[in-house]
């Protein structure tokens, strides 16, 4: 039969004769008719389930049976007449998730929770419909512990380990591991893999910690993952395998969440995954969290996409304030998400394979997009907005990255100067900030760095904290606008940099105070008004094509050098040391060559080259030099040599060239107009 009744009061009261097996009952509502709680009871007589107030109602006169929801997957907080955040939500949710029939569990009004969930199903979904989850009042937290989230799907070991030490390296970009026993692995098992501590490294310092799934078994001791291995592990290093039964395609979506308080202990945020496969958050918004809104470690396969983080409750101890961090993760996707005044959007620790796209943060400060430098590798950032700062977490991880890629940038600062090798920079774009030291420039370790199309208001500086790329430092197509005395080069530097049609603003007593070569082709250098000139410690200075305007070079040093001005380059104006080229060095030689190069002396007491300390050796052909004059030490190309052919010389002043002789050749072959 079907009955119709007001209310679950009214329900539980039915008399034990009128409950028959099967019989189902519409209750109009959970405390009245009418209310958002109705829904359709049907008895079983024979469970002994308990009462759970929402899906299991026994009878109020404590007999055998109960009334069983009938519902087709899909559950709400309203049949546990909850309509609002008066009432806790913990035990409805609980209820929903221990019935495995249920496939995704709905709000229909603003929630509250006070308890904090550790889950462990799958194939479920968390639809918030865009209302809000308060958590004043919940219960505190473990200290320091940024995986006591509201809500935490989390997946855990089974206990099977097996560790092997390698007996040849792992190499960079392989995808077949080595293992102690194959038969203990099996296609389409996940497993954490861990590589051993660096000898002599960090605490926290290993190249390995993913999560990973069996593709293949390839023979008896070698099996393939789904990942390539981003560093090589050399021979005689251990990796430790742990099996691991995920949670799968668990999504929390459509919430609005609001933080308890500010401290760890008191302090909430909604989600966290661990040892999770294919779990996606969407359009989460949060306010006051204390750790990061989403917290992921050892996940694989995952779409964060168009949540927001607005003023958290911390952003100065470490760890809090995110909008979402990865921990060890692979192949995730971070898309059109957006903080303010947070700590970071997103941060990457040992993770891989990662996409980040469309995001964008304010009040950025603390540094929107970061990475750890836990051996992260082949990380992309394309069209965002707000500070970057990449593997700057200190020694105890590694502070090293490899192969990451940003585009269409724009932000306050870009920071990546310690172990980052390959790092690829387009359509960056960094702009002053008050209030933000440094804010305006690009500071970037010279280990393969590529750089396109990229702008600074204030300058751009290179380190080099390692040495592992195979390709060449270039830079093309930038332009940068430099202050007074900075360095080009902020520690020693033995690679070469290579600009192509790049230009340089405001140069006034800038320098280079590393041995590695500095190669212009069609650049254009511009020096302010009275500018000192560019210190140059470097091997080689070459300048092909493009201008040097208003800005001199001077030479200094202990080592040879070699300067190269060729290829229709135009040096023009004047500058404070009223030369263009000239030494400042007491030791190593210098060897000059000038081809195809015009040199216009903006005034008459400015020399195009004054060459009165040191020895060296000087060659010109193809060159025209205009106004000015020359200066030249009697004795400077003792033991070297000067030979001065082919050009043309429109009012210069010669008097400052030496005698010549058998080494020394300026007059013939010249045309020399006064």
């Amino acid at each position: 039969m079907l009955y119709t009744l007001p209310d679950v009061k009214s329900l539980k009261r039915i008399p034990p004769e009128r409950r028959k097996e099967g019989d189902t009952v519409w209750v109009a509502g959970y405390y009245k008719a009418g209310d958002p709680g109705a829904k359709l009871m049907r008895w079983d007589g024979s469970s002994t389930a308990a009462d759970n107030g929402g899906t299991v109602h026994a009878p109020a006169d404590g007999g055998k049976g109960r009334w069983i929801m009938a519902h087709q997957g899909v559950g709400d907080f309203k049949y546990f007449g909850i309509f609002g955040k008066e009432h806790p939500a913990d035990a409805a949710l609980e209820a929903w998730l221990s019935d495995p029939s249920v496939y995704r569990i709905e709000a229909s009004s603003d929630l509250r929770f006070v308890k904090r969930h550790r889950l462990e199903r799958s194939h479920i979904e968390l639809d918030f419909n865009g209302f809000a989850v308060y958590t004043d009042g919940i219960e505190e937290a473990p200290p320091n512990d940024p995986f006591a989230a509201v809500f935490q799907f989390r997946g855990k070991p089974s206990g099977e380990v097996q560790t092997v030490r390698l007996t040849e390296d792992l190499a960079e970009m392989s995808d077949v591991f080595e293992v102690e026993d194959a038969a203990g692995f099996a296609v389409g098992g996940w497993w954490r893999a861990q590589a051993s501590r660096v000898p002599g490294g960090g605490g926290t310092e290993w190249e390995l910690d993913k999560l990973v799934m069996v593709t293949e078994i390839i023979d008896a001791k070698h099996v393939r993952f789904n990942y390539k291995n981003g560093w090589r592990i050399g021979k005689g290093r251990s990796i430790t395998y742990r099996k691991i039964i995920p949670v799968t395609k668990a999504h929390v979506k459509n919430m609005i969440f609001y933080g308890a308080g500010a401290t760890d202990t008191t302090g909430s945020h909604p989600l966290v995954y661990e040892y999770a496969v294919d779990c996606n958050a969407e359009a989460i918004e949060a306010f006051g969290t204390f750790w990061p809104v989403i917290m992921r470690r050892h996940c694989t396969y995952f779409v964060t996409e168009r949540c927001r983080l607005t003023n958290p409750a911390e952003v100065i101890i470490g760890g809090t304030g995110y909008m979402t961090q990865q921990i060890y993760c692979l192949c995730g996707h971070v898309r059109d998400c957006q903080t303010s005044n947070a700590r970071h959007l997103n941060d990457f620790t040992g993770s891989a394979y990662c996409l980040v796209e469309n995001c964008h943060g304010d009040g950025d400060e603390h540094g929107t997009f970061v990475t750890h430098g836990q051996y992260e590798h082949d990380l992309t950032f394309t069209g965002n907005s707000g500070l970057l700062s990449f593997a700057n977490s200190g020694p105890i991880w590694g502070e090293s990255a490899k192969r990451i890629t940003v585009k269409k940038h724009v932000g306050s600062r870009f920071i990546s100067f310690r172990k980052v090798t390959d790092m690829t920079l387009e359509d960056v774009h960094v702009f002053e900030r008050e209030g933000v030291p440094d804010s305006g420039s690009i500071w970037v370790n010279a280990d393969g760095v590529q750089m396109k199309n990229c702008t600074a208001d204030d300058g751009v500086a290179f380190f080099q904290a390692s040495s592992r790329s195979e390709r060449p430092n270039a830079i093309e197509n930038c332009t940068f606008k430099l202050s007074k005395g900075n360095a080009l080069n902020r520690a020693p530097i033995t690679r070469n940099l290579s600009f192509y049609n790049c230009h340089f603003h405001g140069l006034d007593g800038n320098h280079w105070n590393a041995p590695g070569r500095l190669h212009f082709r069609e650049c254009y250098l511009h020096g302010t008004d009275h500018a000192e000139p560019l210190r140059m410690a470097g091997r080689v200075f070459s300048f092909h094509g493009g201008m040097m305007e208003n800005i001199g070079l001077m030479l200094c040093g202990t080592e040879n050098q070699r300067v190269e001005v060729f290829s229709g380059a135009r040096i023009c104006g004047t500058n404070r040391s009223k030369s263009f080229f000239a030494i400042d060095k007491e030791a190593g030689r210098v060897e000059w060559m000038f081809s195809g190069m015009v040199s216009e002396a903006g005034d008459r007491d400015t020399l195009h080259f004054s060459l009165i300390s040191g020895h060296g050796e000087y060659t010109a052909s193809g060159c025209v030099f205009e106004g000015g004059g020359f200066e030249v030490a009697a004795d400077y190309f003792e033991g070297g040599y000067m030979l001065h052919q082919g050009n043309v010389e429109r009012a210069v002043d010669r008097g400052g060239l030496p005698a010549e002789n058998a080494a020394v050749r300026h007059l013939q072959g010249n045309l020399i107009l006064r």
